[in-house]
């Protein structure tokens, strides 16, 4: 598919759907689909758990494609938390990643921060901050977090 009918295939909708289909291209191993989530903007940002700061789409894609090189990545966003305006949207989620390992199939967890606004094109990622995560986090209250300085 032309990366201009994968872009058509994105515009106008909501950040949800962009967000499913960002989910859905990482776990089919899909590039061209994934790129046409983001934004054409090349101050775009992406921190992968663990890695440095990748601004651009080329420096993007480039971490995603190395990535694939290994597999698709079974991620599953969960416990979504969102602040919507007219023109942008913050989702915090979750990301349970299914690995199958040789030794045995295990799970991870991501904690993730996707950013998206609304351009000519339709809404389009501009920012997916990802961390390492435990199953401790999904649920911790806020009361009972531990003090952090920062």
């Amino acid at each position: 598919m032309s990366k201009a009918k994968l872009r058509a295939a994105t515009v106008g909708g909501s950040a949800d759907e962009i967000e499913a289909a960002f989910y859905e291209a990482l776990q089919k191993g899909d590039i061209d689909r994934l790129m046409a989530c983001w934004s054409d903007d090349e101050e775009v940002v992406c921190v992968h758990p663990g890695g440095p700061r990748l601004v651009g789409l080329e420096n993007i894609r480039q971490s995603f494609e190395n990535m694939f090189s290994n597999g698709v990545i079974d991620a599953h966003p969960e416990h979504v938390r969102k602040v919507e305006t007219v023109t942008s949207a913050m989702h915090n989620l979750v990301e349970r990643i299914e690995l199958n390992l040789p030794e045995a199939p295990a799970t991870a967890f991501v904690l993730t921060t996707n950013v998206y606004v609304r351009t000519a094109q339709g809404w389009r990622m501009v920012a997916h901050h990802a961390s390492p995560g435990t199953p401790q986090e999904i649920h911790a209250r806020s009361d009972a977090l531990p003090p952090v300085l920062h």
